[in-house]
């Protein structure tokens, strides 16, 4: 929808204001506008009389920001107060009839701005889906004091074309000023234009969202009675081609039995789908047999309930029945079952409990790799009462199903991270499903929230209950269900017959000395997939690492190629036979030669799932091997294409990153094997221990669901290490008891918070100047024992930025949260105003994992 200006911003504003005079008694409101822009602060803007009764909170509004700027904002507060620090430019437009952002959602979105230490702007433009927010477009028009003729000699020949294009009113964007002249640098020429008051530019507006529009044919009146329906047909006797057009429309427009279903027509797309002939089609429109039209389409799948019962066994009854009556005493519960317990079960009972007392439910999954399977289990229960989603859709399908919950048409959504920012507004139910993976954690950019504590507030905000679930809770999950400030049930048994699986371990450096490792497969491993695919069974492969190798190197140097723009090694990836960062995409062709001593002798090192897929390939040729990692499942439908073909059979062995631990379900795996385990185990993070026994067991889990006893097969360069007997006896609670005690010792989480400060500089010197001149004012402010660095992190430049880190460590019980939080952002804005300083960025990450 073009919203407005076909004049230049100036003018645009200069209109606003005109149409805005009235008379003195209209009473003047303003409106603090959150700006989808990282700035602390709400902007003030002033309600033109003309907008007074569309304007509400919550709404989306036009305003101009800067002097070009034309952006989105949410009204967050409606008022009388004209700003004091400037003169308030007035709102251009109100875009929507009912509030696009609820009241609910405008609590959370502070909270949200205040714990995670960012401005509500970033907030917003995190969680307002991008279909929702306009694009302006540059397009410029001919001065209209300008005389061509008169100006003929001041005109280059580039000029005098665009010129010339512009006649009689036109207009012209940026691209096609390119194509006009078939040069890329079109800036110069149009600033040459403007300089010499031939052209102005303005901006276009325009709604992204746009309505998926089909086109339609159907019967004109003419033709619907019977006897000339029938005398129609006959009379096309001549014309097969013709004849076999309205064929094809009576057979799946049933015209004769149900004459109103003319009214819908058919998709005229299903005609060209049919190879029928396009020019017979348009000759039967042109002689007013058929008449096309054009209706709005969901973008959403409809999909009928079905009537599937999911029935609870007794163990699984039990502990539904735990859960109510712990909802009872707590906010939040944790459902802590081992993997195949059958935890998705009492969520559908938990969930169709909640939607038909008239309430909403929210049921978030940390992967849109396992949505693709849970999807299909819950559709068939919920049907069309469900909505998905996740960023794989586009933007103009999360608008529609952001619309669709407003308008009541969903009550339950699945989905991931994001789906904390949906409009709900009657939520009585949050299931956070995996509750311990690191994927709740968003990075990059700001807010950095983690969306499993962000469900504890928003269910705070709905008077809704939360219900965790996992098989290895985090260990702050699982430290607040054991001091009851969570409530507890377990699973501590299989669905069905189906037990856990037998764990077996592999002395990889064993092997490797008695030269019976095959690549990086080890005999024993080797051995035990051959059996399971010759007797019909499937396998996964786990290795945390995709790419073919983490790098390449120099037999004779070392050398070893790396990112220009990070401090990192290029991952060596074979099927595009290149090297490529995987922290800003830079890459490369593979050398031939090295580049410090010109040796050819290049080798990879190491290994990641693109090589184990190569090689079980050239080993078990016989075998239909896929991978799954972040390489393979770019596009939309990857993901389901890969599971579908792996659930169907048609892949016996699947090769994966931590993609393939999450909660998927698989009737014939049973066989795992887990490789590279010692690298997660001592990876330089307080939780590595939990994240790989968490990793290892999720993994395993997936061995044996359906009653076959299942395998896994870990290869170590340290069997005896007593980490992995806890994870051969699938023993958390004593892992849980173990690791607890270091954390309190040490003064880790959950016995302390911690926040992370990033600093950031293109230059090495002044962001390690930053950094020790940052730690100082901490120190002074909040004592030694609490700040920690400054201090390079592994991977110390990305993107061309050097970056130093200093840790906050603030008892959990001790400590002033809020308090802690204003002296951090006071030190860190009184910092960055010093000259020295004025090019570093300083970021804030809460709760870092």
């Amino acid at each position: 929808m073009l919203l407005s200006v076909a004049c230049p911003f100036h003018k645009l504003l200069t209109a606003i204001e005109l149409n805005t005079s009235a008379p003195n008694e209209k009473e003047t409101f303003f409106a603090d506008l959150i700006l989808p822009v990282p700035i602390p602060n709400l902007f003030t803007y002033r309600i033109p009389y003309s907008l007074n009764d569309l304007i509400q909170i919550g709404v989306r509004v036009v305003v101009p920001f800067g002097s070009r700027k034309i952006l989105t904002g949410v009204v967050a507060r409606l008022h009388t107060n004209p700003p004091v620090e400037y003169e308030a430019k007035y709102v251009m437009e109100v875009l929507d009839d009912i509030p696009a952002i609820n009241n609910h959602q405008l609590q959370l979105i502070q909270w949200i701005a205040s714990y995670y230490m960012c401005t509500q702007g970033e907030v917003l433009n995190i969680g307002l889906p991008s279909g929702l927010k306009l694009s302006s477009e540059s397009k410029i028009q001919l001065h209209p004091n300008f005389s061509p003729i008169e100006n003929e000699q001041r005109l280059t020949d580039h000029e005098e074309r665009v010129i010339g294009s512009l006649d009689g009113g036109k207009e012209l964007d940026y691209n096609a000023i390119r194509d006009l002249l078939q040069i890329d640098n079109v800036h110069t020429i149009v600033k040459s234009l403007i300089q010499k008051e031939a052209i102005i530019i303005y901006e276009e507006i325009r709604e992204k969202y746009k309505p998926k529009i089909e086109k339609r044919v159907r019967l004109t009146t003419l033709f619907t009675p019977e006897d000339k329906l029938e005398e129609l047909v006959n009379g096309l006797e001549s014309k097969p081609k013709q004849q076999q057009v309205i064929l094809k429309f009576l057979q799946d427009v049933p015209v004769l039995e149900n004459k109103s279903s003319n009214e819908l027509g058919l998709a005229k797309s299903a005609f060209a789908e049919a190879a029928l002939s396009q020019s017979s089609l348009k000759t039967l429109l042109k002689a007013g047999v058929l008449e096309e039209f054009e209706v709005t389409v969901d973008r959403i799948e409809h999909f009928e309930e079905e009537t599937t019962n999911v029935e609870l066994t007794g163990t699984q009854r039990q502990a539904f029945d735990s859960i109510l009556a712990s909802l009872q005493k707590h906010d939040a519960a944790l459902l802590h079952g081992i993997t195949g317990s059958g935890k998705t079960e009492i969520y559908i009972e938990l969930i169709k409990e909640t939607i038909s007392n008239g309430n909403q439910a929210l049921y978030l999954l940390p992967e849109i790799a396992l949505t693709t399977q849970i999807v299909s289990r819950l559709r068939t229960v919920f049907g069309d009462q469900m909505g998905v989603y996740h960023s794989k859709f586009s933007d103009n399908e999360r608008v529609e199903l952001w619309k669709g919950l407003q308008q009541g048409r969903f009550n339950f959504i699945v989905g991931v991270r994001s789906s904390v920012f949906l409009p709900f507004d009657n939520l009585a139910l949050i299931i956070v499903d995996e509750e311990h993976d690191s994927s709740y954690k968003q990075h990059d950019p700001a807010p950095r929230y983690n969306a499993r504590d962000v469900a504890q507030v928003m269910a705070g905000i709905h008077h809704a209950k939360v219900v965790m679930g996992s098989a290895t809770p985090a260990l702050e999950t699982a430290f607040l269900a054991a001091t009851d400030k969570f409530g507890l049930v377990t699973l501590q048994e299989r669905y069905g017959s189906a037990i856990l699986p037998k764990i077996e371990l592999v002395d990889a450096l064993k092997a490797k000395k008695t030269k019976s490792m095959h690549g990086e497969f080890s005999e024993h491993l080797l051995t035990a997939i051959r059996e399971t695919i010759a007797n019909g069974q499937q396998v996964i492969i786990f290795q945390n690492r995709r790419g073919y190798a983490p790098y390449v190197s120099c037999d004779q140097c070392a050398w070893v190629p790396h990112c220009e723009n990070c401090s990192v090694s290029l991952t060596y990836h074979l099927y595009k036979n290149e090297l490529r960062c995987h922290y800003c995409g830079f890459k490369q062709k593979v050398p031939v030669a090295c580049s410090a001593c010109g040796s050819e002798e290049i080798q990879t090192v190491s290994y990641g799932t693109e090589k184990l897929e190569e090689e079980l390939q050239l080993m078990l040729p016989e075998a239909n091997v896929q991978r799954m990692d972040l390489d393979t499942t770019r596009k939309k439908l990857s993901y389901q294409r890969i599971i579908s073909d792996f659930e169907e059979g048609n892949t016996d062995i699947l090769v994966g990153t931590q993609m393939v631990t999450k909660g998927l379900d698989f009737g014939k795996v049973t066989l795992v094997g887990i490789l590279d385990i010692d690298r997660m185990m001592h990876f330089p993070d307080f939780r590595s221990y939990e994240r790989t026994f968490q990793l290892a067991t999720q993994v395993s889990g997936r061995a044996g669901r359906r009653g076959n006893e299942g395998k896994v097969i870990i290869q170590t360069n340290n069997q005896n290490h007593p980490f992995f007997k806890l994870v051969a006896s699938h023993n958390y609670a004593e892992f849980y008891a173990k690791e607890i005690v270091e954390r309190q010792k040490f003064v880790y989480p959950p016995f302390a918070r911690l926040i992370r400060i990033i600093v950031k500089d293109p230059d090495r010197d002044a962001c390690q100047l930053t950094a020790d001149s940052f730690q100082k004012r901490l120190v002074a402010a909040m004592g030694k024992r609490r700040v920690i660095g400054p201090q390079e992190p592994l991977v110390s430049k990305i993107r061309n930025q050097f970056i130093m880190e200093i840790f906050i460590k603030l008892e959990r019980d001790r400590t002033n949260l809020t308090k802690a939080k204003e002296i951090l952002a006071e030190e860190a804005r009184s910092l960055l105003t010093l000259k020295q300083h004025r090019k570093s960025r300083v970021i804030f990450d809460v709760d870092p994992i």
